[in-house]
Formats: structure tokens, sequence, C-alpha cells
């Protein structure tokens, strides 16, 4: 017995070497030690530190039967009667278990357990007297009203973990203004103890508990402390072997969802770089093992945000289903951000976003202005679609008007217009508000506004005159500063509109402006524009009737046969009454032309075209067959271009039908016969038929 409690001590004292902290060392099933450290001054735990590697290279093996037996065998450690297993290695994070070392018990031979009385040394007096008080992040940042005080106190008397430091200040760091987060931030890069604290943790990455090492590392990206840095890829280079141990079955558990939130919080701060998308791909093996063991939805909307758009549509459906199971248990705040978290993962879930959008509108009341302004991004980017969402949106700001800035409901308004939706109440209202109160219009917001309200065709019949005048006076106003593009934006709404503002027409109208758009930006744009410009002038502006732009040639466009439609007319019309394809001057393209008399009873055949022409009873009538997207979104009302056109053919004399596709393609022919013939026929002709033909009956 007294040879192996010989033993027993010979070994206890080997393993003191290897931990010089006392009494306890407990290895983390994240695969990083965490020692319980008491220092007896700074230097030795720096000491400690540097030479942790070399001192942990030395085999521990620990059994869970009959005995627990170190003794040196040279290299490692000899074990009597039972087999071990693997070593503990730190390089390798390979700390499969737990383990906690009682001094005042062992396990002897025959499994009892004996007591063992330590006598404390004057060292270990001395080092429990000497022992720093441990920091707590909290009550630091609670302390702390600068970034500059935490690197003070870590300055006067360092303490593990230094994790501690870097969280405490990315606290106090939310609390400023961006302003004063600037300027502290300089002061934190300057300071003399920072490098002194970064060179600390690095030192320390190796052997700190996970969950410092990810708030570390997420408060360091926060800081803003450049990720190419050595410090930063090398805490992002331990995060990487952790979750690689986490994606083993056997250790699947020891990933919590906090681990997946922070996680992901770094992965959304971090530029993309090759240890990044490493990260990435880690986190996305980890979420698709532990995907239905996530229980709160904030974490699930966290980690759906962050897994990246090119991840594997199996896991986005994933957690799109995880989403829909989870749907009862959304607060309003969790689906107004669901919109924004599927953009993010680029997956257009349209049960998902349906459940969504009826919460939202159910309580749009109080919504904060930027979350419907990331709802409607969000839909943009999805390209997703619903009426009621974009209505409620819209009444919620036009019965709230007087709350918001003019410019964050244009910022709204441009975002219907990329949907098509054309909002009238607020439209109106901020028709007339801009145009009593002109003050806030600059170059970039004037363009904007035209554009909304040209593109969406939209008029009111008392504000319009006023609100067009106002727009013209500020464009005028601006023409010193404002770039030859700009001005050629905003003149093209005015033509749009049927307004022509004199001076912003004839400096656009100079050779050198209309060069400087046929060589630079966007050159194929400026051209259709330009064309658009001739034609409006040529056509419906009597000052500028004389104008002539030279300007190339438009692309040619794609031709649609409308096949159904001209078996309809031929039904209808018979063989030769209709023209197909017609290109008219102002590179204007109609599908169908028809000739009729003055009343629009009879249709005239094309025998003799030129004769035809040039008759003055004779009614040229043009078919248009129009898709959805020339109307603005769940309406009849025509958009801007369309609305042109449509004014266009009427000065060159046509009578102008529009016959809309979908709706054609869903009649049967005897159905779709009815329908154009009421679309082509006068309703007095229609009418008088009638009347003769209940007569011959």
């Amino acid at each position: 017995m007294k040879n192996r409690a010989g033993s027993f001590l010979w070994n206890l004292r080997q393993f003191s070497t290897l931990v010089p902290t006392g009494r306890t060392v407990r290895l983390y099933p994240s695969g990083f030690c965490r020692p319980k450290i008491v220092y007896s001054n700074w230097n030795l735990f720096q000491s400690y530190l540097s030479n942790f590697d070399n001192r942990m290279q030395s085999s521990i093996r620990y059994l869970f039967q009959d005995a627990l037996i170190f003794k040196s065998g040279g290299d490692g450690f000899q074990t009597k009667g039972i087999s071990t297993v693997t070593v503990l290695t730190v390089d390798r994070l390979l700390c499969p278990r737990r383990l906690s070392f009682n001094s005042e018990h062992f396990v002897s031979d025959n499994g009892l357990k004996k007591n063992f009385h330590h006598e404390p040394s004057n060292e270990d007096v001395l080092t429990k007297r000497t022992k720093p008080t441990p920091i707590n992040c909290r009550k630091l940042s609670q302390e702390c009203n600068s970034l500059s005080d935490v690197l003070d106190i870590f300055s006067k008397a360092p303490t593990f973990p230094s994790s501690n430091y870097f969280s405490a200040m990315w606290t106090i760091a939310k609390r400023m203004s961006d302003d004063q987060k600037r300027f502290e931030k300089q002061l934190m890069f300057n300071h003399p103890a920072f490098s002194q604290l970064c060179e600390q943790i690095m030192r320390e990455a190796k052997i700190m508990h996970y969950d410092n090492l990810l708030f570390s590392l997420h408060a360091m990206v926060k800081l803003g402390i450049p990720q190419n840095t050595l410090l930063v890829q090398t805490l992002l280079r331990v995060v990487q072997r952790c979750c690689l141990l986490w994606t083993d079955s056997e250790r699947i558990n020891e990933c919590d969802e906090t681990c997946l939130s922070v996680l992901s919080a770094i992965l959304e701060a971090m530029e993309p770089c090759k240890n990044v998308d490493v990260l990435r791909a880690g986190l996305r093996m980890l979420v698709d093992q532990q995907v239905w063991k996530i229980e709160r939805v904030f974490t699930l909307q966290t980690v759906m945000k962050c897994i990246g758009k090119d991840a594997p549509i199996g896991l986005k459906r994933k957690l799109e289903m995880k989403a829909l199971k989870e749907l009862d248990q959304f607060s309003v705040l969790n689906s107004q951000h669901m919109f924004a978290v599927l953009a993010a993962m680029n997956h257009r879930s349209i049960v998902l976003l349906n459940e969504c959008s009826k919460i939202v509108t159910s309580n749009i009341h109080g919504c904060p202005f930027n979350i419907l302004i990331s709802i409607l991004q969000s839909c943009r980017d999805l390209q997703y679609v619903n009426i009621d969402l974009f209505k409620g949106i819209a009444d919620y700001v036009a019965t709230t008007f007087d709350m918001w800035k003019l410019k964050k409901v244009l910022f709204l308004l441009i975002l219907f217009e990329n949907f098509g939706f054309r909002p009238v109440s607020l439209m109106d209202l901020f028709m007339k508000k801009a145009a009593d109160e002109p003050g806030f219009l600059n170059v970039k917001s004037l363009v904007s506004i035209l554009h909304v309200y040209s593109s969406l065709n939209h008029f009111h019949k008392c504000w319009t005159h006023k609100f067009l005048e106002v727009m013209a006076s500020a464009l005028t106003g601006s023409l010193h500063h404002i770039s030859s593009e700009n001005l050629l934006n905003a003149v093209c709404s005015f033509c749009l509109m049927n307004h022509f503002p004199l001076a912003p027409i004839n400096q656009l109208l100079q050779k050198d402006i209309i060069h400087d758009l046929l060589t630079s930006g966007d050159v194929e744009r400026n051209v259709h524009k330009l064309h658009v410009l001739a034609a409006c002038l040529k056509l419906e502006a009597p000052c500028h009737k004389d104008t002539h732009l030279v300007l190339p040639q438009l692309p040619p466009t794609p031709l649609h046969p409308h096949a159904k439609v001209a078996e309809v007319l031929s039904s209808l019309l018979g063989e030769g009454c209709f023209s197909k394809s017609v290109w008219l001057p102002h590179n204007y393209y109609i599908d169908f032309e028809i000739r009729m008399d003055a009343n629009r009873s009879q249709v005239l055949p094309f025998s003799d075209v030129d004769a035809v022409t040039s008759a003055t009873n004779i009614q040229r009538v043009a078919v248009l067959c129009v898709p959805r997207s020339t109307y603005c979104l769940d309406s009849t009302h025509p958009r801007g271009f369309l609305a042109m056109k449509m004014r266009h053919l009427k000065v060159m004399g046509f009578h102008v039908i529009l016959v809309n596709n979908w709706e054609v393609e869903k009649l049967e022919m005897k159905d779709a016969v009815t329908f154009l013939k009421t679309k082509i026929y006068s309703p007095e002709a229609l009418s008088t038929a009638d009347i003769d033909l209940q007569s011959t009956c």
C-alpha cells in the first residue's frame, strides 16, 4: 500500500507540473481546455500560456474502472491493469471527455475511495491571497463609460479570459452614437494596452472555452478590427476547428442554440474570404444536423439568414419546413423579419410569405417605417407580390402621412413602382405635399419623383398642373449642376406626362450634351430615351416640331405573332381585312391594323392601301395585344409608356383597341370572337346590328 501511495504522490507531482493552477483542470466538450487558474502573478500566467503547448504534449491517460494511476515512463505515462483512452492534445482539439481530479480522494485497486489529506503550503496560502478578482463582462461594461476605460483596467490587472474585455467594449460601443463610436474606436486602436490585449487573446485562443471564443470574435468584428489581421484570422481558424469537431456524431449535442446564433451573427458581420467560406460550410453542416432541435424562432431566423444564398436547396427546404412547423410560435416581429430572412437565403417560400403577410397586415399599425421598407425590399428581391400586403402598407402610411418625412414616403413609392403598384390615396397626398413644400427637393429626389409618377401614369384633376409646374421650376433651378443622364431622365418623365418645360428641353438638345449621352454611360438606354423624346417633340410639342435629332437606330424588337388573336380576327373579319405586324413612324409597332368606316360599323378590305389611307372617311384601328405588365398592378390603369403610345397613335389618326393577352388565352373561340367584336365595332353599330338581326328573325 505504501508503494501505491508513493506512486500516486509521484504522479500527482507530475500532473501539477503540467497544470500550474492547483487542484482542478476541466476539459470542456468543445475540445478547448479551460483550467481554473490561480495566478500568483501575471508573469507566471504569461509563462504558462507560452509553454502550454509543450507541456501538454505529454500523454495524460485516465481510467474508468479499478484505479487511477499515473506513472512516468519516459515520454509517456504507464498505467497498471486497465486499458486507457486517447491522449489529450490541445493542438489537435481531442478532448473527448471532462476530466476532474479531486486532490482529497483517490480510488484504490479494490474500487474503494480513500481519503487523502493535503496540508496547504506557504506557497499555496500566498497564491490564494494574491489571486486576482475574476472580471465579469457585464459588470465591466456597467462600470466603464468608454472603450479606453476597459483597456485601462486590463493594463492594471489582466485576468483570464481576455475575451471578456472585448465583449465589454462591444457592449459599451452599442450604447454610443455613430460619431462617438467612431471617435472611441480610434482611441481604442491607439491605446498602449490594445496590442497587449490582442497578443494575449491570441495566446489564449487554443485554451479558451468556445462560448468566450465566439463572443470575443463577434465583438472584434463589430468593433471594426480589420478582418485580414492575424488576430481575427487566428480566432477564425480556431472556430473552424471547433465546428469541425461538432460535426462528429458523438459530439453534435455540444453545439447548442447559442453557439449557432453567435456563429451566424459572426458570419453575417464578416466579409467573404476563404476562411469565412470554410466556416459557413461548417455552419451549414451543423444546421443540417441540428435543425429539428432548434427551439427558438429567433435562433432559427438568425441561422437561416446566414447560411448563404448558395446553400443547398435541400437545406433551404428543411429550414422552410422547420419554420412552417413553428409558425404558431411566430410573434409579429418574427413575421416582419421573415421576409428579410428568406431574401437573405434567396428562397421564395410562397406559403411562408403568405402566412407572414397576413400577420403583418393585421398588425400593421405601429410598425416602424424601416421594417416596412425592409419588407418591400425583400418582396422585390424574391419577386413576391401580395396585393393585400401592399394595400395594407399603403393605407397605413396614408393614414399616418403627417408622421413621416417626405423622403421616407418617396422611398416607399419607389419600391411600389418596382411592382407597378399604384397607391392612389398615398400618391395624391404626396403630390399635394410636394407641390406645397418643395424645399426638400434636390436633383436625386426630383428625378425619382418624376420617374415614379410618369411610370405609374398618375394624375390628379386638381393638383397635377401645379405639381408639374413646381417640378419644372425645381429642375430649371438645378440645370447648372445636373448631369446629362439625370437631365435626360427628368425630361423624358415630363414627356411621358405630356408636359414640356422649355428651359430643360433646350439645354438637353445642346449638341455637347447629346454627344455626351451617345458616347458615355448606358448608351443603349440613352438612345432609347432620346427616341422617345424625339417622338414626343414631333407629335405633342408645337414649339419643338421642327427639332430634328440624328440618332442611331434602335435594336430590332422581337415580334410576337399572337396566333390566337389572328385566328379570331380571321374568323370575325375574314382574310384580307386586317394587317399583321405593322411598323409606323417613330419606331412604333402595332400587332394588327384594321380599316373601317368613320362610324366603325363596317370593315374595309386592304385592296387599295394608298386610296384607302388618303380617304377622309376611313378610320384606322390599331389592335394592341398587351401583357399584364403594361398595366398598374391589380388594375386596368395603363402605365406610362403604354399611355404615351396610345396618345401618339391617336395623334397619327388611329383608334386604339387594347386586347389583354391573358384574357383572350382563357376564352373559347366562340367567346373570343364575341369579345373582339365588342372591342372593334362601335356600340351604335353593335346595337344596330342587333336590331337588324331581331327584325330578320
